[in-house]
Parts: C-alpha cells; sequence; structure tokens
C-alpha cells in the first residue's frame, strides 16, 4: 500500500478575508473619531465652566474685601479690580498692621479656548461694572469675565454667554 502525499495546505489570509477585515476597521474608525472629537470638547468645556468659577469667586471675594475695608477704592470707583492681574498680583489690606497684600488667585487661569500663545489675562472677555448686561464693555474694573470664542457649547448656547 502506497501512501500518496498530500499537498501542503497554505496558511495566511484569503484577499477577501483581508478586505473584510480592512472595511470592519475603517468602520470602526469613523464612529470613534466623531466620539473622540465630543470627548475633546466636553473636555474643554469642563475646564472652562471651571475657570468661570475661580475668576468669578475670586472677583467676588475682591469685592467683599473691599466692601469690609480691607481694600480702599478710589473715590467713585466700585470696590472690583481694576485688572485680573490684581488677583493674582494682591493688594495691600488696609486693616492689617503690616499692609499684608491680600492674594484671591495663586495664578490666573486660561480660557482653554482661545487661540495658543495667548496670555492668561488676555484670553478672558472682561466685562465692567458700568456696562449693561446685554452689551458687556470693557471698563475701568472688571466686574465680570467670559470667553472671547465665538463657538457654541454641546449645550447650545455660545460660550460667550456662559
Amino acid at each position: 500500500m502506497t501512501v500518496t502525499p498530500r499537498p501542503a495546505r497554505q496558511r495566511g489570509f484569503t484577499f477577501i478575508e483581508l478586505m473584510i477585515t480592512l472595511t470592519i476597521m475603517a468602520t470602526l474608525a469613523t464612529v470613534a473619531v466623531p466620539m473622540a472629537q465630543v470627548a475633546l470638547q466636553r473636555d474643554k468645556e469642563r475646564q472652562l465652566r471651571a475657570a468661570l468659577i475661580e475668576l468669578r469667586e475670586a472677583i467676588d471675594a475682591y469685592k467683599r474685601a473691599a466692601d469690609n475695608g480691607h481694600i480702599k477704592p478710589g473715590l467713585g470707583e466700585s470696590g472690583y479690580p481694576k485688572k485680573l492681574e490684581d488677583l493674582v498680583d494682591g493688594v495691600p489690606d488696609q486693616r492689617s498692621p503690616r499692609k499684608q497684600n491680600m492674594y484671591f488667585l495663586r495664578r490666573l487661569p486660561r480660557d482653554p479656548f482661545a487661540p495658543p500663545g495667548t496670555s492668561a489675562a488676555a484670553s478672558w472677555a472682561r466685562r465692567s461694572y458700568a456696562s449693561p448686561p446685554d452689551n458687556p464693555t470693557e471698563g475701568e474694573d472688571v466686574f465680570d469675565v467670559a470667553s472671547r470664542s465665538d463657538a457654541v457649547g454641546l449645550n447650545g448656547v455660545p460660550l460667550k454667554q456662559w
């Protein structure tokens, strides 16, 4: 009895199997990219929300200190900081015997939607105490801050109005 050898089977993928695999990978990539973009947008919006809260709380603390006599505003001034840098640089405490500086922020947060290279202070739009709420403009003090970005958030509200 003689045994005839069988031809060896080739191992590997056929062209059709390779094309199906590539099609599945491309489909997964087209789904994953928009999800990653939304996740990035959501993270930037979270950073913006946190920075706005931090800045607004510091501005309010500055105003409370001015109202309580710790900061001496000039005649006719609102008691709000003249510039955002005052929150970091500090101002002399008028009630302290040694006139130690009062600090309201460790660092000035940067608007995450600002173009790269923009300084933290320049990244924010400022509203003065004297400007109307429907037309916020800069003035002699900083009453509120907002993003300068023209983008619209995932909630449908423009970032300038946050």
